[in-house]
């Protein structure tokens, strides 16, 4: 099931097996049948570390979503609650428990995850049920393999909570997850960092590492470096629309958990003679990873050069079925009925993945994505940013989504340091009387973080940062690309670049722009036991794990593949974040009852 995860240069299958295993090991404290009783949020990252079929091995006989009232009826021993440490799910606990039936007692059990509260058990006593439960228990799920070159926390409000709320606590997470990931891999002997965020990790960590001075794995490091990025300090590149095959697929569609859910009109087996009557009504779901073939190499290409991958894929796969007619022998017709489940897989693969491509294709032939995309563009490049935009004007007045305006206007004052006061108040007054003054919460958040605020004194550095890290490439070649630029078509996300300058020159170089950026940039050295460095073989690649603090899109994470591919780039990245995000995802984060408030 997990063949993805093993094919990375790090076996990631380690990490999931080890949070596999501590999942056994809770279910069996349980004795007897059990079922799970879910807080929606964590059943799709569950489903990245164990399927149903390994929950049944240990007595799970049914599985149900937490909500009010009574928990459905079921012939079970145990009910066990899988949940966030959240005040306003106990109160949800308290009420199925209290609701119970006396005269069938069951035993209940409480597992946290990622950590255990003492607020959630004291809020549990008010309500007069904490000693209804047998097992109280905490399952550390910090990082999630999701590929065989990408980690996530899928803490989804950790950029708010950081920089909106001042609630570290998603940072301590982060910290415990790179320990538990050096207790499996081995100590990481360089870290560098840039940003608030990432000195607070990077603090907690050396500090756990005090702790357990005496507890030192014998592991051969498989990391070199470990580079933590705030997302503070590269907000432009999430507010951008992502132009590979993969990040476009987030923008329209929303990748959740690795699974997409799509229109089924697209999808439908029409038989001869049935014309298009009853058309399923339900969403295709389909998972996204690299164990599919097809989409492991089409996945980070722009969008612009994916219609010529499929056809060329076609090619190959019609070729393959046309072998039929030259096996003549019966070896030879052993031969090819032994490959044709792959060959069928690869067909239904292709597919999907050209009926994908043609939904999306709809969209960005569309004038309004054109339009869109232009005027990004040209914000990145400095046209026009200190004055009020026409297009977003326009965008207003025909009512356009509002976070389609939001993303525009912040990234207009990114590129800007600041919106001139009158340019800003023109804008939020046309925002909150459009679309309601409900919103000027979400404004007002969105100036907290330093998505949108009124310019300073100060110059505006982003011209020097832009010259001096070429973060803009003219004329970006998207069908064989030779820049990491090549995922927004022409922007190269600062964030990824970093990381380049960082393993070739090094930042030495580029010293000047890091004091540009916002937070401090350090670096740290680790102790590794002796005996355990590392010996490099000629020609062998450094390894270097990218935690992105606060979220990373599907363009950057394509643009660390395309410099992991390089052949004179000497560096293997595997990425780490707290959460997957694209511009839509992380405005929503930012604001207040999203789903009330949306018009």
């Amino acid at each position: 099931m997990a063949s993805h995860l093993y094919c990375g240069r790090v076996n990631l299958n380690i990490l999931r097996e080890a949070a596999r295993k501590d999942l056994r090991e809770f279910l069996d404290k349980c004795s007897g049948s059990k079922a799970i009783v879910w807080d929606e949020y964590l059943t799709g990252p569950f489903g990245l570390i164990a399927q149903y079929s390994l929950l049944k091995e240990h007595e799970v006989e049914k599985m149900f979503t937490l909500k009010g009232g009574r928990i459905p009826s079921a012939a079970v021993k145990n009910i066990v609650f899988f949940v966030r440490p959240r005040l306003e799910l106990m109160d949800i606990i308290a009420e199925n428990v209290a609701s119970e039936d006396k005269l069938q007692p069951r035993e209940f059990h409480i597992l946290f995850v990622p950590r255990r509260s003492l607020l959630c058990e004291q809020r549990l006593k008010e309500k007069g049920v904490l000693n209804s439960f047998t097992n109280i228990d905490e399952y550390i799920l910090d990082l999630i393999p999701y590929d065989g070159d990408l980690l996530s926390m899928e803490s989804e409000s950790s950029f708010r909570e950081c920089y909106l709320e001042n609630d570290q606590t998603s940072l301590y997470h982060a910290a415990k997850g790179l320990m538990t990931l050096q207790a499996l891999y081995g100590t990481i002997p360089q870290i560098f960092g840039k940003g608030e965020c990432a000195r607070h990790v990077a603090n907690m960590m050396l500090r756990m590492k005090r702790e357990f001075a005496g507890s030192h794995t014998q592991i051969l490091p498989v990391f070199d470096t470990l580079l933590l990025l705030d997302r503070n300090v590269d907000l432009l590149t999430p507010l951008a629309t992502q132009l590979t095959y993969e990040g476009l697929i987030d923008e329209i569609f929303s990748i959740t958990n690795g699974y997409v859910k799509l229109p089924p009109e697209k999808f439908a087996q029409k038989k001869q003679g049935e014309g298009g009557k009853d058309l399923p009504t339900e969403a295709k779901k389909l998972q996204l990873n690299s164990a599919e073939e097809l989409y492991a190499e089409i996945r980070d290409k722009n969008f612009n050069a994916v219609g010529a991958a499929l056809s060329k894929k076609a090619k190959i796969i019609s070729a393959a079925f046309e072998e039929r007619h030259n096996a003549k022998t019966v070896g030879e017709i052993k031969q090819f009925v032994s490959q044709l489940p792959h060959m069928q897989a690869a067909r239904s693969s292709l597919a999907n993945h050209t009926s994908i491509a043609e939904l999306i294709k709809d969209i960005t032939t569309s004038e309004e994505f054109f339009d869109s995309l232009t005027v990004e563009q040209e914000f990145m490049t400095g046209v026009d940013t200190d004055k009020v935009s026409t297009y977003i004007e326009d965008c207003i007045a025909q009512k356009d989504p509002l976070i389609k305006i939001l993303r525009l206007v912040c990234m207009q004052s990114v590129c800007n340091n600041g919106l001139k006061q009158k340019v800003l108040d023109y804008y939020k007054k046309e925002i909150l009387q459009t679309y309601g003054y409900k919103h000027i919460l979400t404004l007002k958040n969105l100036e907290k973080v330093g998505l949108l605020k009124p310019q300073s004194t100060m110059r505006n550095n982003y011209p020097t940062i832009r010259k001096t890290l070429k973060l803009w490439m003219e004329d970006a070649n998207e069908q064989n690309p030779n820049d990491i630029s090549y995922v927004y078509s022409g922007y190269a996300p600062l964030s990824v670049r970093l990381t380049q300058v960082l393993a070739r020159p090094g930042w030495r170089s580029i010293e000047e722009v890091l004091k540009m950026l916002p937070g401090p940039h350090f670096e740290e050295r680790q102790q590794v036991p002796t005996g355990l460095h590392k010996k490099r073989q000629p020609g062998e690649n450094r390894t270097t794990l990218v935690f992105f603090l606060g979220g990373v899109t599907y363009a950057e994470i394509a643009a660390l593949r395309f410099l992991s591919h390089m052949e004179d780039s000497g560096t293997e990245y595997i990425i780490a974040t707290t959460k997957l995000i694209n511009g839509t995802s992380w405005i929503k984060s930012l604001m207040d009852n999203p789903e009330e408030n949306l018009p």
